[in-house]
């Protein structure tokens, strides 16, 4: 029987609402992926998209608070193209990776902890080679619901390769990329690499630095191979207020001769909101996950300006130690007075690290440099040996990175990283020197630039949000080092610990007793500066760097620091065995 027209009118209607409702649907999962897909694309000059940002949160509406693609954790390189978070559905490819995952777990059970080195190289080139962690920041205020997008360590695990040993000669070797491959293709050639062709990766952490870009201009204006440089920068801002590090003053097709433009293949940039900055060590963690097999590492601050030559001077100097183990670190000379217009150095002083004691601090007592000695150096012809290292300034082998990560279970911290790196080094076999000559200098907020500097905003403007955070972060720091045997070991995480923890070569009791450090009580044997900077402990100690050239052999040395000012205080000798 038919329907009377008016029900037939009825349903015709009731079809068309669903039909066009079904297309609204449709259409709005349409504008929010060409939403996303609009956020990936290039971005000149790094337009505000704060409109995109509001719309990009609305769709990330899962159980975890994952970052709002491309907004908080950003992969740029010279402001062209960003690197997004790969699609959740499969490909063919990831079914073939998947049969083949029980092949590749039973081959890495016996594979080289080494990956095949590289050049030229970027974190850029590696689609799917990033990890989601919780932040620490947040995971540390009981927020493990907030999840970030970071680069996976080239060697994921330290242990692998130092195995609580000293590294061999032959592994160090193996560590190390060149510009140019031998005959058989391969870029790790070890010492038979060319010194000019040894490839140099560049740390920057910067924290809404206006002089970042300064920095890494610097860098490439003033090396003498800027082709074997790769820089790599944590950039911490708030877009559409801060200038991004990799950002041209002018538009490169404008001035493609500006090094942001010329080297941009060779910088990359992982940019992350500044409101998520938990501090230095975070921050310097994720530099350390973007190095990727380089000869040497250095570590800089984002307000340095460099030298003419400086990868030539600088690698001369660590060489010149013949200590594959050597790590040259210092408190950079301030800028003023110390340079000229042509990037040449005014000076003929340099610091020294060795004037360290304890202060107080996130509810602990821990050690902290102040300001160290600068003079004309007491040994010529090498950099000269010092007890502890500096985060403002550091120059190594590649390894040292891969060896000794930064901590990412550290936030909030600021006094204390250098304990942390430099202590845990010790024991890895690492031998810390101060450069001979400076090859850059550090724009202080003194003087001219204090009123410019004083401007540039600070991390812990976010110390409200991880309120008490540092307090625990610093009773790991500290207990992973053995400095506070008085804190019960469920004061803080141990996750990771053997990851982020000590070497086997050396305990860090040895380096307390040599150098007059009582984590008892609290207190330093005084004027130690006076055993390290008229060159005794390099005079002495360095008598006893291996012969295979793979750190100092402190099992000779049974030297212990006394105050050579305190007559109650008797000083020994004897300082070897």
């Amino acid at each position: 029987m038919l329907a009377p027209p008016s029900r037939l009118a009825s349903t015709s209607g009731n079809n068309n609402r669903i039909g066009l409702t079904l297309i609204a649907i449709v259409l709005c999962i349409y504008t929010v992926g060409l939403i996303e897909t609009v956020w990936h694309l290039p971005t000149p000059n790094h337009r505000k998209r704060s409109w995109l940002r509001k719309l990009s949160s609305i769709s990330n509406s899962g159980n975890k608070k994952q970052l709002p693609v491309g907004g908080n954790i950003n992969i740029a390189k010279s402001g062209l193209s960003d690197l997004g978070i790969d699609d959740a559905e499969g490909t063919d490819d990831d079914e073939e990776k998947e049969s083949s995952s029980a092949d590749d777990e039973q081959d890495d059970e016996n594979a080289d902890p080494i990956p095949a080195a590289k050049w030229p190289i970027s974190i850029r080139d590696e689609d799917g080679n990033f990890e989601e962690v919780i932040h620490p920041g947040h995971k540390a205020k009981g927020h493990p619901d907030v999840t970030m997008m970071v680069p996976r360590f080239w060697i994921n695990d330290p242990v692998s390769v130092h195995q609580n040993t000293l590294m061999t000669r032959d592994l160090a070797m193996k560590i190390g990329s060149c510009v140019h491959p031998d005959a058989n293709n391969n870029y790790a050639r070890g010492d038979g690499c060319d010194v000019k062709d040894r490839t140099i990766f560049v740390a920057i952490a910067s924290y809404r630095d206006w002089q970042c870009r300064d920095t890494v201009t610097s860098i490439f204006k003033r090396a003498m191979y800027p082709q074997r440089v790769r820089v790599g920068v944590v950039d911490q801002i708030v877009e559409g207020e801060d200038g991004p590090c990799d950002a041209p003053y002018k538009p490169c097709k404008d001035d493609p001769e500006q090094e942001l433009c010329k080297y941009k293949s060779q910088l990359d940039v992982f940019q992350v909101d500044a409101p998520l900055s938990i501090g230095p060590v975070f921050a310097r963690h994720l530099g350390h996950r973007m190095y990727r097999g380089e000869y040497y590492y250095m570590q800089s601050d984002a307000h340095v300006t460099f030298t003419k030559g400086w990868d030539v001077d600088i690698i001369s100097q660590q060489e010149a130690t013949k200590n594959d183990m050597a790590v040259l670190s210092t408190y950079l000379t301030d800028i003023e007075g110390s340079i000229n217009a042509s990037g040449d150095s005014l000076r003929n002083t340099r610091p020294i690290m060795c004037n360290t004691d304890y202060e107080n601090g996130q509810n602990n007592r821990y050690l902290r440099h102040g300001s160290q000695p600068e003079a004309f150096p007491s040994i010529h012809g090498s950099p000269q040996l010092e007890p502890y290292w500096a985060a403002g300034y550091s120059f190594s082998r590649g390894h040292f990175v891969v060896n000794v990560p930064y901590d990412f279970y550290q936030p909030m911290i600021f006094q204390g990283e250098e304990m942390s790196i430099g202590i845990r080094g010790f024991t890895i076999g690492y031998d810390f020197y101060a450069p001979e000559r400076s090859v850059c200098f550090h724009h202080y907020a003194e003087g001219k630039n204090k009123r410019k500097r004083d401007r540039v905003p600070h991390y812990w403007e976010n110390s409200n949000q991880f309120n008490g955070a540092g307090v625990r972060a610093m009773f790991r720091l500290l207990g992973i080092v053995h400095m506070n045997p008085e804190i019960s070991r469920d004061k803080w995480d141990h996750s990771e610990e053997e990851h982020y923890g000590l070497g086997g070569v050396r305990t860090p009791e040895l380096f307390y007793e040599v150098f007059g450090v009582d984590v008892v009580n609290k207190k330093t044997e005084q004027h130690l500066c006076q055993f390290v900077e008229t060159g005794k402990m390099h005079k002495e100690f360095t008598k006893f760097i291996r012969p295979d050239g793979m750190g100092i052999d402190y099992g000779k040395i049974s030297f212990r620091f006394k105050d050579p000012l305190n007559p109650t205080k008797r000083q020994p000798q004897r300082l070897h065995r």
